[in-house]
């Protein structure tokens, strides 16, 4: 079990800040509908640490006639392409755990 997690350590790091990130413009994009955007709320300003990089890079991204309300959602699917897509990487140069024990050990 050991070996499982610290063995792969890169992969779990890289895979669970995205996917924190990620699931974090959700929040944001909910909260958004109940809070103003100068809001003191903690939770609220947690989300907008956490994700105002990604809405940012979404932002330059994506044409200017996207609304700036559902840029947490773009950047949702951003996050969640780069997750797989390093994900896959990873899987692929054997840095990722694996499920059966490699053939023939």
């Amino acid at each position: 079990m050991n070996e499982f997690v610290l063995g792969h350590l890169p992969f779990w790091i890289v895979n669970y800040i995205l996917a924190l990130v990620a699931w974090s413009c959700i929040g944001r994009f909910l909260m958004s509908a109940f809070l103003p955007p100068d809001s003191p709320n903690y939770i609220w300003r947690g989300f907008r640490f956490l994700t105002d990089w990604a809405v940012g890079t979404a932002r330059v991204l994506v044409p200017s006639y996207v609304t700036p309300v559902f840029l947490p959602l773009v950047a949702f699917c951003w996050l969640m392409a780069l997750r797989w897509t390093i994900g896959l990487f990873m899987i692929g140069a054997g840095m990722a755990p694996r499920l059966a024990p490699p053939a023939g050990g």
